[in-house]
């Protein structure tokens, strides 16, 4: 038995705020698995601002694109999609509690990650204009308590609680409750604590990122907001630009896109810093600079045993036609009892993911660096870590006890071993 399935899919061009249709995608199902096929539409190849949906699988090109790997859905479609909690709020409003992966295409929100939309019509819907505001956190952050507990008398009706999350990002912010917020015309991504978190994750995150900020490093703006005694991570989208006539929304792909990866466990293998460091010299148009801020990003997590480092925590970002990598965003501590071997998510040397001085330098002609260069951006980014992890965490208003139940996950003696194998 076969099923067929087909929509739209739209794009918002460099400067612009409304989309435009790009090109159909068709999947399909039999006995023997699923296929996917996109064409960019001949209108829309014709156009002066077209640009390419991603550097690496769709080309803009008249050309009939195929995949059958991801179960039929190219890595930028996949980018689009809602992550698990956006699909877990996605079930909450239809009621169900599992989807076709279509269905989570077709129902994901209007303001999902980068600047693709889709739709069965071939003519585009108007943008999404209305925003939840920081007024509304704690209305919101009752309506993720109902939903992480499962509980369908919590903070109103099931489907009012998923209606009031719905608008959330879908490739920033992995499995932890969330929704969009409007606040100074920007866009920010509330990212809520839950009632079994072990220390104060909003505060943590909003350190961990100021402290790769204090190392040099790109990150996402990011801010705190406590309502009715809870704490509230505001992130603030950088795939969003505010204009006069709505929001200019920025083609991003992941890195997990970029390596050709999927997400279970027998593709892991192909998860690489290395091989995406090579794909980056391909499609950044700056990739010295994006290689060496790649670099000291994986020197980052190291230090602070961010082992949650997947490809879809990294990300390449066009504001226009060019492609740049992006600010870095959901940095975790890890606060593991080992000492001796902590592994990054991500091959980062010759010695596969483990997260040690010998490793990371031993293959730093891939990041465009010299071994001077490599071992200078080490070294000031683990003595930056040492001594100002637990400042910068009490500046972000982690308490006492928040720093003590992370304070193993920094400079773990492993780190610098000369044995590396």
């Amino acid at each position: 038995m076969t099923s067929e399935r087909e929509c739209y899919v739209y794009i918002v061009p460099p400067g612009e705020t409304a989309f435009v249709t790009a090109g159909r995608f068709r999947w399909t199902e039999d006995s023997a698995g699923a296929v996917g096929a996109f064409v960019y539409g001949r209108s829309y190849r014709e156009r002066a601002d077209a640009v390419e949906i991603d550097p690496v699988e769709l080309r803009l090109s008249g050309r009939v694109y195929e995949t059958a790997r991801m179960d039929g859905f190219f890595g930028a479609i996949r980018d689009a999609m809602p992550d698990f909690w956006g699909r877990r709020v996605i079930e909450r409003n239809a009621g169900l509690t599992e989807l076709e992966e279509f269905d989570y295409l077709l129902q994901g929100p209007d303001d999902r990650a980068g600047a693709l939309g889709f739709g069965l019509n071939v003519e585009p819907p108007a943008p999404q204009r209305r925003f939840n505001r920081t007024v509304d956190l704690e209305r919101l952050q009752r309506a993720a308590d109902a939903i992480v507990a499962d509980d369908p008398d919590g903070a109103g009706s099931a489907g009012r609680q998923a209606e009031e999350l719905l608008m959330l990002g879908t490739s920033m912010g992995g499995a932890r409750p969330k929704a969009v917020v409007q606040q100074d015309n920007d866009l920010w991504i509330a990212k809520f604590s839950r009632q079994d978190d072990r220390w104060n994750y909003p505060r943590v995150e909003h350190g961990l990122l100021k402290l790769a900020e204090t190392c040099g490093l790109d990150v996402a703006d990011s801010r705190m907001e406590t309502v009715g005694g809870r704490d509230v991570l505001l992130v603030r989208r950088f795939d969003r630009d505010w204009a006069e006539t709505g929001y200019r929304r920025h083609r991003m792909v992941s890195a997990l896109t970029l390596l050709r990866a999927g997400d279970a466990p027998g593709e892991r293998g192909d998860w690489s810093y290395l091989l995406l460091a090579d794909e980056i010299r391909r499609v950044s148009t700056r990739p010295e600079d994006d290689l060496r801020e790649l670099f000291g990003r994986i020197c980052f997590n190291a230090a602070v045993s961010n082992l949650d480092d997947h490809p879809r925590n990294h990300a390449v970002l066009a504001k226009d036609r060019d492609w740049r990598l992006s600010p870095a965003f959901d940095l975790t501590p890890s606060p593991v009892v080992a000492v001796d071997r902590r592994d990054l998510a991500m091959a980062c040397g010759r010695f596969g993911r483990y997260a040690n001085k010998m490793n990371l330098l031993s293959d730093s002609g891939r990041f465009l660096l010299n071994r001077e260069e490599a071992t200078f951006l080490f070294e000031r980014i683990t003595a930056t870590v040492r001594d100002e992890w637990r400042p910068t965490m009490r500046r972000a208003g982690a308490s006492e006890a928040d720093c003590e139940a992370i304070r193993s996950a920094f400079v773990y003696d492993g780190l610098f071993y000369e044995d590396a194998a």
